[in-house]
């Protein structure tokens, strides 16, 4: 009774069109609780035979020789040593580890080393879901010490990766039998529509994707010929195809999962032939994502949820999908090209010289086929991978660490292009801003909040930035950590004191919503771009945003924040319109290689491995500048403390000047510097 009152009163802040969306999948899931799972009263040939094929052999074959757009077969596996220095020795070394039982999740290892696992657990923190009806089971779960995440990602299965390259470069037969194991684990564990492994349908749809590609491996290994795991394998495939056209998570606002729901249709659809419910599949799929393409990611590129993550996260799927359909002989529309080519430029944009993507919004590590053994956060193949699905351009290049991310996803013949030079860019209608020259990257938020304003997963950032300095990253925002495990830190790190903007009145820039509303925020914050200017010397950006009009005396935040190329130097002036007495807070978030140390009266030192900066701030009414620490999550469920500068007034509204240059090239008079270039 508890979960059903908590969605009935959730309903209350939903639209019309989402509520009747949600009743009619109940109305769907109701039958489901009792009838058997799909496919499972068919016999083997009767099963082949939806897919034209006499038997489950002679469909499995039929299925094989489909084409797969990776590397999947062992000739290309024996070019991987010759292409990539390393490549191999890691793919073993991961391989092992795996097969060993070290499987690593959001940076926790299993200290149970037994495989299959229990699927139901979280590992973390031992609760283990009940094996109940998907839709009788609370997800959210808050009043548990649980990540419901934690056995979502194991069950994605994406940790068979490397087993899967061992065997595309060595064929070791092992890897091919542990591999079936643990699907046929998987199966015996989760019954259809059953626990947690079921609770939505892109933790079947993410399967389906996998899967596919471990198929196309594994299919002519010996230890996948026997007949009965490959029945079962191709059984327990189509259920969870009918799962996600079942239950297809389209409740009118769009996201994410809708798009993975829909590339896992349209791979469906692909790797069983397009014959049969097959054909219905991949077109359903494919027409979700023609729709949904135009819907989701902007005019000028950017994804609608405000997150570099999950810009990156949607990209693939987009991606992946096309490759499917090309590879089968399938078009592209030019429409769809071209949103997808508007999505690489975001990304070459926002990627620093290293790879690295700002932390902006939430980050849940989620990937389609995460091949490479890059940083978590280095996007840079992302530009050569659509690019080469389009039309064959291999460039611009990724980053040293993301060169095998492109080999296993393209095949050894792929051959990156030359780098294109660094330019300050506007997405202006999503509100981000890029400002670069050479190894400076300024990253800067003037958005609303996130998909189309529910919030969902943006964060209360607008008017934060993250800065780059000749190649040393300085200031980041705070990463997003956790979701539904802990309601505290999922606010801590979502909230307006997590990222480099102010605050006022220890008063959130857009209020959350309710207590269980971990994806929803009210659309206070409604920015406003005053100016934005590029030029040889210096890129200009003014900004404000509405978030603190609700206030009984309303106060409009204005930020300017200038690039200075000539000294590689960063001006900020945030000042403040309104009346009365505030209490106005800005904690600048340094990234965790940053050493910070009073130097003087406003004068800080900041210290890389490389390079000393300096930090100074001139205002004429007295601020408090306090050191102190804060927190940074580059991983999901992981999280590290970094330094951390509070600047603070209380009393009457005074703006105040922040400038950074390398100590190498400070200004003669660097507070006349900071006061020249903001009022000029």
């Amino acid at each position: 009774m508890g979960i059903w009152l908590q969605r009935a009163l959730r309903a209350g802040r939903r639209p019309p069109g989402e509520i009747m969306r949600r009743l009619v999948q109940e109305a769907v899931a109701w039958p489901d609780r009792y009838r058997a799972p799909p496919a499972d009263k068919l016999t083997g040939a009767a099963f082949a035979r939806l897919f034209g094929a006499a038997d489950i052999d002679a469909l499995w074959l039929k299925l094989a020789a489909r084409p797969f757009p990776a590397l999947t077969k062992r000739g290309d596996g024996a070019l991987i040593p010759e292409r990539h220095t390393g490549e191999a020795e890691r793919v073993a070394a991961a391989a092992a580890r795996i097969m060993h039982g070290e499987i690593e999740i959001f940076g926790h290892q299993r200290d149970d080393q037994t495989l299959p696992p229990d699927w139901a657990v979280d590992f973390v923190s031992g609760h283990r879901w009940p094996a109940d009806f998907f839709r009788d089971l609370d997800l959210n779960a808050l009043s548990e010490a649980s990540d419901v995440k934690i056995p979502w990602e194991m069950s994605r299965m994406q940790w068979l990766i490397p087993v899967g390259q061992a065997y595309v470069i060595s064929g070791d037969e092992r890897c091919a039998a542990f591999a079936a194991r643990m699907i046929s684990g998987w199966i015996a564990g989760n019954p259809y529509g059953r626990g947690v492994n079921w609770g939505i349908a892109m933790e079947a749809a993410m399967r389906i994707i996998t899967w596919s590609w471990v198929f196309h491996v594994f299919a002519g290994a010996k230890a996948w010929e026997d007949v009965g795991f490959r029945e079962a394998f191709l059984k327990s495939l189509y259920a969870h195809a009918v799962f996600c056209g079942r239950y297809s998570e389209d409740y009118g606002a769009g996201g994410n999962h809708l798009i993975a729901d829909a590339a896992a249709l349209h791979f469906a659809g692909s790797l069983f032939a397009s014959e049969g419910p097959a054909d219905a599949w991949g077109a359903h799929g494919w027409d979700i994502l023609c729709r949904q393409i135009s819907h989701q990611v902007g005019e000028d590129g950017v994804d609608f949820e405000g997150s570099t993550a999950y810009h990156r996260f949607v990209a693939e799927l987009f991606t992946w999908a096309a490759r499917v359909r090309t590879a089968g002989g399938g078009g592209v529309p030019p429409a769809y090209a071209a949103r997808l080519q508007l999505m690489a430029e975001f990304t070459g944009a926002y990627s620093r010289r290293d790879g690295q993507a700002p932390l902006w919004g939430d980050n849940d590590n989620g990937r389609v086929l995460p091949f490479g053994g890059q940083h978590l956060n280095d996007h840079s193949y992302i530009p050569a991978l659509i690019a080469a699905s389009l039309d064959g351009d291999n460039s611009p290049p990724p980053s040293g660490g993301a060169e095998a991310e492109l080999l296993w996803s393209l095949g050894a013949k792929h051959v990156p292009g030359g780098a294109p030079a660094p330019a300050s860019r506007a997405f202006a209608k999503s509100g981000v801003y890029v400002m670069r020259s050479g190894d400076d990257h300024i990253f800067i938020d003037c958005a609303p909040v996130g998909s189309n304003g529910r919030g969902g997963h943006g964060h209360n950032d607008c008017l934060s930035f993250e800065a780059t300095l000749k190649g040393v990253t300085l200031l980041t925002d705070s990463g997003s950590y956790v979701y539904t495990g802990s309601k505290q830190w999922r606010n801590r790190f979502r909230g307006s004191s997590a990222h480099n903007a102010p605050m006022i009145d220890d008063l959130e820039a857009n209020r959350f919503v309710g207590e269980r509303e971990l994806f929803l925020l009210h659309p206070d914050a409604v920015p406003e771009v005053r100016h934005w200017s590029i030029a040889e010397n210096a890129d200009r950006l003014t900004g404000a945003h509405s978030g603190y009009g609700r206030l009984q005396n309303p106060v409009t935040p204005v930020r300017t924040i200038i690039l200075d190329k000539a000294i590689h130097g960063l001006a900020i002036r945030d000042a403040f319109e309104g009346r009365g007495a505030h209490k106005i807070s800005i904690a600048l978030h340094f990234d965790p290689g940053i050493a910070l140390a009073a130097v003087s009266e406003n004068v800080w030192r900041l210290s890389s491995a490389s390079t000393e900066f300096h930090l100074i701030v001139r205002s004429s009414d007295a601020w408090t500048q306090e050191p102190g620490i804060s927190w940074i999550s580059e991983s999901y469920g992981a999280k590290a403390q970094r330094p951390c500068l509070h600047l603070g007034r209380q009393g009457a509204l005074s703006q105040i000047d922040i400038g950074i240059y390398p100590a190498i090239s400070a200004p003669a008079d660097p507070f006349a510097w900071l006061q020249e270039i903001l009022e000029n």
